[in-house]
């Protein structure tokens, strides 16, 4: 579960489907943004659905790099500090319309998840140990669902 080379399949197909998700989202901006830059909490929900959807894409093309495990490892771990913290200060907060478990599934979880199955990933390959790279195969799955949920929010359930 640390050989880069056998995950390229998946690297691929990842900075193909995030970046046409990510392509989405500027369409749903695009479409409401007189909406969304009305509010800073829809504009903090676009920054995170944003993050969300591009660190699949960076975590894809550093697979592809044909660096050592230690350079990945190190990648990957920048790359979780670097999206988890951005993460942490654009979550959008719950409102009282939103009952709390469906804001922490939908809006919690996903960045939890990519953080820290990145930084797992990471201190994986340069521990060789903790799984490896199979870390990233949920944290890339749950970005991408937590992607996809703020990019409905932001195409439909603004105009509600």
């Amino acid at each position: 579960m640390t050989d880069p080379e056998a995950w390229s399949d998946f690297a691929v197909a990842t900075a193909g489907a995030a970046a046409a998700l990510a392509g989405l989202l500027f369409v749903a901006l695009s479409i409401n943004i007189s909406s969304v830059l009305g509010s800073t909490r829809i504009t903090a929900r676009a920054g995170s659905t944003l993050v969300l959807l591009a660190t699949p894409v960076f975590l894809a093309l550093a697979l592809l790099v044909p660096w050592g495990t230690t350079a990945l490892g190190v990648v990957l771990v920048v790359v979780a500090v670097l999206a988890g913290g951005a993460l942490t200060v654009m979550l959008p907060r719950p409102i009282p319309e939103v009952p709390r478990l469906a804001w922490v599934f939908t809006t919690l979880v996903p960045p939890v998840v990519l953080a820290v199955g990145t930084l797992l990933a990471g201190v994986g390959l340069l521990a060789d140990g903790f799984g490896g790279l199979l870390w990233l195969a949920p944290a890339i799955g749950f970005s991408l669902l937590g992607g996809l949920i703020g990019a409905w929010v932001l195409l439909v359930e603004i105009l509600r």
